[in-house]
């Protein structure tokens, strides 16, 4: 397996934003979800959201994706309109930041073709937080999946147990259950295991590489560009 993983700026790659959002669109249907915060189109027309696309080794087809969506007037964070409706202590708990210096991660996915080559579970979040460093990032926050809180804690990220309850949220529908998280620590990863912090900081300094994956699948090679200064 070869793919390549990249990062763009939404409204300068409306192509690649357009295949993003079907096939996030496609995932979510397949396990009945319909409406969700995280899956509204207002974020295209917002200068501060970053996609990072998973694709084929042709650069034909997107295998998966997350998206970087940086607050900002007029544009807050999906996860505060998603918790209002069920705790206002999301108000008081977003005062504490500057917009454009806290970041939700969001829409994160991956199609069948590549399921378990680790890039919804592990990958994808591991990239995200490496990213943060080349965004003047301090905090980013998360929505996790019981599946993902484990590996989203390992590259550190933490409950934020002051919200909902412990942290947890019937979200993005009842009998689903999604986590706050929350790494406020962005360059100094205090809370990620020595393994994952490795990882991150490699990307960190070199953001353009080819790195050979394990996963229970076998090998992955992965071209990638997180070059941010040409967008």
């Amino acid at each position: 397996m070869k793919v390549k993983i990249r990062v763009v700026r939404a409204v300068s790659a409306p192509e690649d934003t357009e295949r993003y959002i079907a096939g996030h669109f496609k995932v979510l249907e397949s396990y009945g979800v319909t409406k969700v915060t995280s899956a509204d189109r207002s974020w295209v027309k917002n200068p501060n959201v970053y996609l990072l696309l998973v694709e084929s080794e042709d650069g034909e087809r997107i295998l998966g994706g997350g998206r970087v969506q940086l607050r900002s007037e007029g544009f807050p964070l999906p996860l505060e309109g998603a918790i209002l409706e069920k705790d206002e202590r999301i108000v008081s708990y977003m005062s504490r930041f500057e917009d454009l210096k806290v970041a939700e991660y969001c829409g994160l996915w991956n199609s069948k073709e590549v399921s378990g080559y680790g890039i919804g579970s592990i990958y994808l979040i591991r990239i995200g937080v490496a990213l943060t460093s080349f965004l003047n990032l301090k905090c980013l926050m998360a929505f996790c999946s019981p599946f993902t809180v484990a590996n989203s804690q390992a590259v550190g990220l933490r409950i934020i147990e002051e919200l909902g309850d412990k942290g947890t949220f019937l979200y993005p529908k009842e009998g689903l259950i999604a986590t706050i998280m929350e790494v406020e620590d962005v360059d100094s990863l205090e809370r990620a295991l020595p393994d994952e912090k490795s990882f991150i900081t490699d990307l960190r300094i070199n953001p353009k590489q080819t790195k050979i994956l394990q996963s229970k699948m076998g090998e992955m090679e992965v071209e990638f560009d997180l070059n941010l200064s040409a967008l």
